[in-house]
């Protein structure tokens, strides 16, 4: 299994964005967070629409979250809900698919955006933590975060700071893998740690401050979900370089 899960490069830096970026929004149509929302992700379509008509398959997409510096860096503004409603909206509108989704935050002042060709990496440069595990649940299931939770007894809780955190799915046909990338980091609180201790499935995952998300198509495997997790502070050597 090992050798078939999906491993894919970081793309470089993309084009600055002219509207902030803004995380997903579970507020009324109309409230002020959902019209930021839309405005950012009208100006990310404007931004990519050429690339997206013109770079061949697979697909893959970076966004770099700028923070103001006033703002703490490792307290919520969590990568995937910037990347979950990006995706989306691009994939929809575009009707591209991509298979390896990356975010960024940082102290700055620019967010940039960029959509490349996906470029296999090498799957053997990884320094930190590496996991192996498989979920049969439905992934809006407490089942699944359990079944995640149970398979990494052997994880070690990383020390404070900035974290980097890659997943890669591999799924069968049927499944809508951005719907796994938010019940699995809910599921790493091993790795993580908790926000409160007695609130199961709220890790800290504030502190992932690169997040790279990759996936790959196999029938076979039906509803199952294979993944690969790997983890390591920030400050250890980069990987996911191109092979």
């Amino acid at each position: 299994m090992a050798a078939t899960m999906p491993m894919y490069a970081m793309p470089e830096p993309g084009a600055r964005l002219a509207v902030r970026p803004r995380p997903a929004s579970w507020d009324a149509a109309g409230h002020p967070s959902q019209v930021r929302l839309e405005e950012f992700l009208a100006d990310a379509a404007r931004v990519c629409a050429p690339r997206l008509d013109q770079l061949p398959d697979p697909l893959a997409l970076r966004l770099d979250v700028a923070i103001p510096v006033r703002t703490p860096l490792l307290d919520q503004h969590d990568l995937d809900n910037y990347l979950l409603p990006l995706a989306t909206h691009l994939s929809r509108t575009s009707g591209r698919r991509f298979v390896s989704v990356w975010g960024t935050k940082r102290h700055a002042l620019d967010s940039y955006l960029a959509v490349a060709e996906a470029m296999p990496a090498d799957a053997n440069a990884w320094h930190g933590q590496a996991f192996d595990v498989r979920t049969t649940a439905a992934a809006d299931t407490t089942a699944f975060k359990e079944q995640i939770d149970q398979q990494l007894t052997e994880a070690t809780l990383l020390p404070e700071g900035p974290l980097r955190l890659h997943i890669a799915f591999l799924v069968g046909s049927r499944r809508q893998w951005p719907n796994l990338w938010k019940p699995t980091i809910d599921a790493l609180g091993r790795l993580l740690g908790g926000t409160t201790p007695d609130r199961l499935w709220h890790p800290r995952d504030g502190r992932i401050v690169e997040l790279g998300l990759s996936t790959r198509i196999d029938p076979s495997l039906g509803h199952h979900v294979a993944l690969r997790i790997q983890i390591a502070p920030a400050d250890t050597p980069a990987t996911a370089r191109p092979s």
